[in-house]
C-alpha cells in the first residue's frame, strides 16, 4: 500500500477550505492552517452572500470551470446537508453595444448557457424595482444563486476533518520553504511541519507570505453596503441577483429573507491596502456617496441610507485572472492568487485543481488561459 502523500494548506478560507476537502477526499494526509478560523470576516469571503453566475463578463474559459463548480457546490451541499447556495437566476445589465455584454451574450448562445436576453419593457414589466437605461440590455442567467460564503467555507472545512484532514485555527505560517532533494517546510510560531507539497492560499496576506513572487497581487479594500426598499414589492420575480457592467460597475444580492439589498462596487472603487493587518474597517460617509448616485439612477426603490456598511479585502491582477499553478522552479508549492472579486463562485473546482496540482504534479481541467502562479497575469 502507497503512503498518502502528506499536504499542507495554507490559508482555510475560500480557496483553502475547498483545496482541504478536495485533498482529503482523495486520501491525502492534509494538514491545514488559518490565522484566524475558517468564515472569518478578515479577507475576502465577508458580507453573508456571494454570486454564483453560469454567464461569464470576459474569458469564455470560465464556463466550463463554472460548469464543473455547479455541479461541486451541490456534492458539498449533499455530503455536509447544509443548504450553501439559493437558485435565484441572476441578471447581468449593461450597455448593449460594450465589449463585455456583447461577449457574454455571444458566449451564452454559443455555450448554450440557460439564458434569456431582456430589453428595457420586458425588464420593467418583470423586475420593476431596476431601471435600464436607454441603450441597455438585461440577460437573465436562470442558473444564477446566491452562496453562503461564511456557512460553505465552514461547511468545506468541517467535511475536510470529517475526512481525516487537521486544520490549525488561529495560527499564523511565518514561511513555506521548499526542501532539497523535495518537499517542503512549513513553519509557524508553534514549530515547524515537513510535507510532501504546500497549496497556499492565503488571500490578501499573499505578498506578505511570498515576497518573492515575481507578480505582486494588488489588494484592495472593499466596502458593501445593505439597504431596505421603499416599497413592498421591491422583491418581486424571485429578487435575483445582479450585475451593472460597464459604466456602472456594481452588484447586488437581496437577501433570502426579503429585508435588504446588499450593494458592492468594483475594482475603481476600492481603495489600496499596503498592509492587510491594518485594514481600515470604519467606513467613512463621504465613502457612501457612490451607492447613493447608484441607487438614485437604477434602483430608486431602495433607501440611500444603508442599515450597514462593512469593509473587506480582495486581491487582483491586472489582467483580473488569478495566479493558479506551481511557484516558478517549485514543483512542491502550489499557489492561488488574486482572484480579483471573482473567485468564489469557482472556489469548489478551484479546490479540486489544487488537489489534482499537489497529488499529481498537473491537471486536466482546462486552466491554460489562467497564469501560472508567479508568472504575468497580463
Amino acid at each position: 500500500m502507497s503512503v498518502p502523500k502528506r499536504v499542507a494548506v495554507i490559508g482555510a478560507g475560500s480557496m483553502g477550505s475547498q483545496a482541504m476537502w478536495r485533498l482529503a477526499a482523495r486520501g491525502a494526509e492534509v494538514i491545514g492552517y488559518d490565522r484566524y478560523a475558517p468564515g472569518h470576516d478578515r479577507g475576502a469571503a465577508g458580507g453573508e452572500s456571494r454570486i454564483y453566475r453560469a454567464a461569464h463578463l470576459g474569458e469564455p474559459g470560465y464556463i466550463p470551470l463554472l460548469r464543473l463548480a455547479d455541479r461541486m457546490w451541490e456534492q458539498l451541499q449533499a455530503e455536509t446537508g447544509r443548504s450553501l447556495r439559493r437558485r435565484s437566476g441572476s441578471l447581468v445589465m449593461g450597455e448593449a453595444s460594450s465589449p463585455s455584454m456583447r461577449l457574454l451574450l455571444a458566449t451564452s448562445a454559443a455555450q448554450g448557457l440557460d439564458h434569456e436576453v431582456l430589453d428595457r419593457e420586458e425588464l420593467a414589466r418583470r423586475y420593476p424595482q431596476h431601471r435600464l437605461p436607454d441603450g441597455h440590455v438585461a440577460v437573465l442567467d436562470r442558473l444564477g444563486a446566491v452562496i453562503r460564503p461564511e456557512a460553505s467555507i465552514q461547511a468545506a472545512a468541517a467535511r475536510a476533518e470529517q475526512l481525516g484532514a487537521r486544520l490549525h485555527r488561529y495560527t499564523p505560517v511565518c514561511e513555506v520553504l521548499p526542501v532539497a532533494g523535495g518537499g517542503v517546510r512549513v513553519v509557524t510560531d508553534q514549530g515547524t511541519d515537513r510535507v510532501d507539497a504546500a497549496v497556499v492560499t492565503v488571500g490578501p496576506w499573499i505578498n506578505t507570505l511570498l515576497p518573492d513572487l515575481p507578480r505582486t497581487i494588488d489588494v484592495r479594500r472593499v466596502i458593501c453596503s445593505w439597504h431596505l426598499p421603499t416599497r413592498h414589492d421591491w422583491f418581486a420575480g424571485g429578487a435575483p441577483s445582479f450585475v451593472r457592467a460597464t459604466p456602472h460597475d456594481c452588484f447586488g444580492i437581496p437577501s433570502p429573507d426579503g429585508i435588504s439589498v446588499k450593494l458592492g462596487l468594483s475594482f475603481t472603487y476600492h481603495a489600496p491596502v499596503p498592509e492587510p493587518e491594518r485594514l481600515e474597517r470604519t467606513v467613512r460617509p463621504e465613502e457612501l456617496g457612490i451607492f447613493r448616485e447608484l441607487i438614485g439612477e437604477l434602483m430608486p426603490d431602495l433607501n440611500p441610507d444603508p442599515i450597514r456598511v462593512s469593509a473587506y479585502m480582495e486581491g487582483y491582477t491586472e489582467s483580473g485572472n488569478p495566479l493558479v499553478g506551481h511557484l516558478p522552479g517549485e514543483d512542491d508549492i502550489i499557489v492561488l492568487a488574486g482572484f480579483s472579486g471573482s473567485g468564489f463562485k469557482l472556489s469548489p473546482v478551484m479546490g479540486e485543481i489544487a488537489a489534482d496540482l499537489a497529488l499529481d504534479g498537473t491537471t486536466d481541467h482546462p486552466i491554460g488561459f489562467l497564469s501560472p502562479a508567479g508568472t504575468s497575469a497580463v
